[in-house]
């Protein structure tokens, strides 16, 4: 039987965001759907360089299955266009193969959905869809290597031990996958811990995939198989327009022609301003404001991330750090000036490696909204 629900806290007089109840998540997290449970992050809490559990968002598509009671005898397999099937348990991935610890961005593949108009179907994700974690697990790379991939092996195909929302033990909840270059990177991890702590249950624990800087949605949790087909899979979260964006422009609100989409794989540049809060209020007087921040960009670099605080008419660059490994998000910070109290709005907009800048709104509308990436923005109050 799945884990019983947890309650979201009831919002006042049926105002503001209904925050998470949850053993061993922070009451922060605002929930945004309850079947299946999905939470955010709200930006301000993501501001310790590796994200703390507690904080880190919540994004589910069945049941959420029960604890495994014996972790180390969790089995998966690898199948399909594979010289040799390999059933291993986590107990022997982990005394069998090296392990390896990469802190690395995971993000929701709607992040950002909300800033879409006219909206967008699914969960409304602000910026909140998004953590930076350390993980420690095994490259998928050394498994499929392991298995032997035949000359037909093109793409793999996961399934994890989650039921269904019908409860029908028939139906995977959801079951994508990824090109097998992707599938190959070594930063593609079967992983069973999360920041030194063994993976938790809701965070897919014993053991999940990790497939940094593509759609959350193909880091399969709760991990039972992985079957290596000789075509694009086609399982559900997979086919029409799930996690996939227009190649022809559309117009916003209009009919889509499954036709003119192609799959969602490395995330858009994004940035998030961590430090001040949204309606964070300072003394009068108050001179300057210091800034933090993160950025990140899919499978690639951020190259500069800048703020304003005048709308966009004029820009100061901000102090980026170098990211700890690939994939890991990269922390900015930046002291910005005031000449006078009031009502401020602060700005952030990151650029990657290839020059692509986050926009001022959500573009290239889709009928599920993947690939929103606006500037984040907050106010702020002086005096």
């Amino acid at each position: 039987p799945p884990a019983a629900p947890p309650s979201a806290a009831a919002p006042a007089a049926g105002k503001g965001p209904q925050h998470l109840k949850y053993p061993g998540k922070h009451e922060g997290l605002v929930v945004l759907g309850e079947k299946p449970l999905v939470a955010e992050t709200p930006e301000s809490l993501l501001d310790d360089d590796t994200t703390p559990i507690d904080k880190f968002y919540i994004r589910n598509n069945g049941q959420i299955p029960e604890e495994a009671k014996n972790p180390d005898a969790w089995k998966i397999t690898i199948d399909g266009e594979v010289n040799n099937k390999i059933e291993i348990t986590l107990g022997e991935l982990k005394s069998k193969y090296k392990a390896v610890t990469r802190r690395m961005v995971l993000e929701c593949g709607g992040n950002g959905r909300a800033g879409f108009s006219p909206p967008a179907r699914g969960n409304q994700w602000g910026n909140g869809g998004a953590g930076c974690a350390e993980w420690t697990g095994v490259p998928l790379a050394d498994l499929l290597k392991k298995a032997g991939l035949k000359p037909s092996a093109k793409y793999t195909a996961h399934y994890a031990a989650d039921l269904h929302l019908s409860g029908d033990p028939s139906k995977p909840s959801i079951s994508r996958g990824v090109r097998l270059e992707k599938a190959m990177d070594p930063n593609t991890m079967i992983v069973w811990a999360m920041n030194g702590q063994p993976l938790p249950n809701i965070h897919g624990g014993p053991v999940r995939l990790v497939v940094p800087g593509w759609s959350g949605s193909a880091s399969q949790k709760w991990l039972t198989r992985i079957t290596i087909r000789d075509r694009e899979h086609d399982g559900p979260g997979m086919t029409e327009f799930s996690y996939r964006t227009p190649i022809k422009p559309m117009v916003p609100g209009g009919k889509a022609d499954p036709a003119n989409f192609r799959i969602l794989e490395s995330m858009p540049v994004r940035s998030i301003i961590t430090n001040p809060a949204n309606g964070a209020k300072f003394a009068a007087g108050t001179k300057e404001l210091k800034l933090r921040g993160a950025s990140w960009a899919g499978d690639l670099t951020v190259k500069q991330v800048d703020v304003s605080l005048d709308f966009g008419a004029s820009w100061q660059r901000t102090t980026l750090e170098k990211p700890k490994n690939k994939y890991d998000w990269q922390r900015w910070t930046a002291t910005v000036k005031l000449l006078t109290d009031g009502y401020f709005e602060i700005w952030a907009r990151a650029t990657d490696s290839k020059g692509a800048m986050q926009p001022h709104q959500a573009g290239f509308w889709n009928p599920q909204g993947y690939g929103g990436n606006a500037m984040h923005r907050i106010a702020v109050l002086v005096g």
